[in-house]
């Protein structure tokens, strides 16, 4: 399985969700049966300290997952840049990361406004 970028966006104080299909080069859903899947995000790739995704696989056959975070998650959140990968975990145990990217957070100033 080869890694694709995706950057995304969070909106502090708000729902966040991202939906993702994977497929094989020939366009074929990736089957995703037995597998489980894992999402972090950290200032810098080497930093001990991280925010998880709640993730899940929607539709194992056609290998969609969605990854999210509730409103009280992202309200703890910092504004700025961060990482994040996603991570498939296979029936036997083995770890692929398959999709990784930046993650802007932006502040979610007006939602303090009266």
């Amino acid at each position: 399985m080869s890694i694709y970028t995706k950057n995304l966006e969070i909106n502090s104080h708000s729902n966040f969700e991202e939906n993702f299909e994977l497929t094989q080069l020939a366009g074929k859903p990736t089957d995703l049966t037995g597998h489980s899947v894992a999402s972090h995000m950290r200032r810098y790739p080497d930093s001990t300290s991280f925010t998880a995704f709640t993730v899940g696989i929607t539709s194992a056959a056609d290998g969609k997952i969605s990854i999210g975070m509730s409103a009280p998650v992202t309200s703890t959140l910092k504004s700025g840049k961060y990482v994040y990968d996603l991570m498939i975990i296979r029936p036997g145990g083995a770890k692929v990361i398959v999709l990784e990217g930046t993650v802007t957070v932006n502040p979610g100033f007006s939602l303090n406004c009266p």
